[in-house]
């Protein structure tokens, strides 16, 4: 019998533990978490497990739904959902109003058209006072953090050009026009950070 073995990402297990922190200080009331790009599902799960007062809602693209929901059934949590597939560009999602989100890793593989597409959906999608926070690496001033940050950029641009590290004022201008205003700017391991944003 061939049994599927669940996708591993060991950068999940490196920053889960940093993410978890702060998600327990923002997502601190019971609310349904939309998690947008689950990826593997290790965030997800490990989420949902921590956090038991949140229902977590995986989405992703299709090609990824079967491996989240490896993660989702073998963790047999009763405050997390099956995935759902999600692109952002889509008009439509198959959410309702966001009462709070959480995406990790996606903006920089994201084209920069993807992005703001993304930002608008999410002036549609959130409801008034809710929190998005989103984890990656960032530009501060136009400028890399790190080296190692400046070497991945190269490395992403290699593999896509329409990829790469974001800057921080930009998005923070994609924002101002859809009602989002970043609350936080936490920095974390290995030159990541963790956005905190609210919809007015």
């Amino acid at each position: 019998m061939f049994i599927l073995e669940k996708p591993y990402a060991p950068a999940c297990d490196k920053n889960k533990k940093p993410i978890l922190d702060v998600l327990k200080k923002v997502f601190d009331k019971p609310c349904e978490v939309v998690e947008v790009g689950s990826g593997t599902g290790q965030h997800a799960v490990y989420f949902a497990e921590n956090l038991p007062h949140l229902i977590w809602q995986p989405t992703d693209q299709s090609v990824y739904l079967s491996g989240i929901s490896l993660w989702v059934d073998a963790a047999g949590l009763k405050n997390i959902r099956a995935p759902l597939e999600l692109d952002v560009r889509q008009n439509d999602w198959p959410v309702e109003r966001v009462e709070a989100l959480f995406s990790a890793n996606t903006l920089h593989i994201m084209s920069w058209k993807s992005v703001e597409i993304f930002y608008e959906r999410l002036g549609c999608y959130l409801q008034s006072g809710a929190k998005f926070c989103s984890y990656g690496p960032f530009n501060i001033n136009g400028q890399f953090t790190s080296e190692s940050n400046a070497t991945f950029d190269q490395w992403l641009k290699e593999r896509d050009p329409l990829s790469g590290i974001r800057d921080l004022e930009a998005l923070v201008a994609l924002g101002e026009k859809v009602g989002l205003i970043l609350e936080e700017n936490r920095p974390l391991p290995a030159n990541n950070r963790l956005l905190v944003w609210r919809k007015s």
